[in-house]
């Protein structure tokens, strides 16, 4: 662990030593207090007024314009559904031992995945979404697998890159539980690398545990429900066309607008990316992927990817990404149709599906693991 990672952690250990409560694992942080505003690029960043208000109505359209689904987010696990108090946010307790930064480049060895991805045109997107569906395994301390939305920019030295979803990593919780994950990189994992806030980067703004939350409920192989989430990550940016869309919020508070990225999880707001940390994807993201991902262990074994067998016809017995959707560059939500299959090891399998009303877009992937080469 670096320098500077330690100095992260000690100012997050003193600044939670005032906490007003704590809730399980999570600690009830003051909403400026937390481990965000310690990056020095957001050191005089002001949280929008009214935020919670702005992306209410920001729903509320997009149900309007795009029919998307309304629903309530019943996916973490919280006691009596609690809440810090007003003024303060629920942050993951830090572990000590944790490492923040972890390569997590494609071309890195150990790195295994299981994608759909967009095509390499000139195309850019303003956000992604998708039904993920939720399952249990059982890892090694330093493997990993996760299944996750990527959203992309930049060449490889300078990416950047946000990555939202499920993951199981002992290394960074100390257990083998499925918890929500996030993950970001301003400079193709050089410098910057961070789960969750064990860096400072990502904003929270809900006053609920939810970055690092184990889930309530989980996929049960060949059961009679598949459990999901709904991670949906977009980009807001200061232009004409946000501004009409959005016109009868704007009059009341025009100075809402954030150029970043922002993260719901069905239909609560759990936080946002600003716009300082990032190059590339100030501009939108020219690249989004769908799928699984694992991480060998020093013994060269893989761990199981998705629900730990391969896809198959029956969608009770695979674990499937549907209702996968891309937002485009004029912020409209479209399904996305035209993506690139891609599977790098005889370990893990990845089955398009065709588009059905009931599924949307969807696709099954995953595998048991095992010595799957480099």
């Amino acid at each position: 662990m670096d320098t500077r990672q330690m100095i992260v952690i000690l100012t997050y250990v003193v600044l939670t030593q005032i906490t007003l409560g704590n809730i399980d694992e999570f600690d009830c942080v003051d909403i400026y207090k937390q481990p965000a505003f310690q990056h020095p690029l957001l050191k005089h960043h002001k949280i929008p007024k009214y935020f919670d208000l702005y992306f209410l109505l920001i729903n509320l359209v997009s149900f309007a314009m795009f029919h998307e689904k309304f629903t309530s987010n019943e996916s973490f696990d919280r006691k009596n559904d609690q809440s810090c108090p007003k003024g303060t946010v629920a942050i993951l307790r830090q572990r000590s031992e944790t490492e923040s930064l972890n390569l997590d480049t494609d071309d890195h060895f150990g790195h295994h995945f299981a994608v759909m991805d967009t095509y390499p045109d000139a195309s850019i997107y303003r956000g992604a979404q998708a039904d993920i569906s939720i399952h249990n395994l059982t890892l090694q301390n330093y493997q990993l697998s996760r299944s996750q939305i990527w959203l992309e920019n930049g060449p490889p030295g300078e990416l950047n890159s946000i990555q939202v979803g499920w993951a199981v990593h002992p290394r960074v919780y100390g257990d083998s539980a499925t918890r929500f994950t996030i993950y970001w990189t301003a400079d193709g994992y050089k410098t910057t690398g961070c789960y969750n806030t064990n860096f400072p980067g990502f904003i929270i703004v809900t006053r609920k545990p939810s970055i690092g939350s184990i889930f309530k409920l989980s996929s049960v192989y060949g059961g009679d429900k598949t459990v999901i989430f709904t991670p949906h990550v977009y980009s807001f940016q200061k232009n004409k066309y946000v501004l009409t869309v959005f016109f009868f919020a704007s009059i009341f508070m025009l100075d809402v607008f954030i150029p970043g990225w922002a993260l719901k999880v069905d239909d609560e707001m759990i936080g946002y990316w600003p716009g300082e940390l990032f190059t590339h994807l100030k501009n939108g993201a020219s690249r989004v992927r769908f799928g699984g991902n694992t991480y060998i262990s020093p013994d060269g074994i893989s761990p199981p990817m998705g629900n730990g067998h391969f896809p198959l016809k029956d969608y009770q017995r695979s674990s499937s990404f549907l209702h996968v959707k891309l937002t485009n560059h004029r912020y409209q939500t479209i399904e996305a149709k035209t993506i690139l299959r891609n599977a790098d090891s005889r370990c893990f399998r990845l089955m398009d599906r065709r588009y059905t009303k009931e599924n949307g877009k969807s696709f099954s992937y995953g595998g048991a693991g095992g010595r799957c080469g480099i």
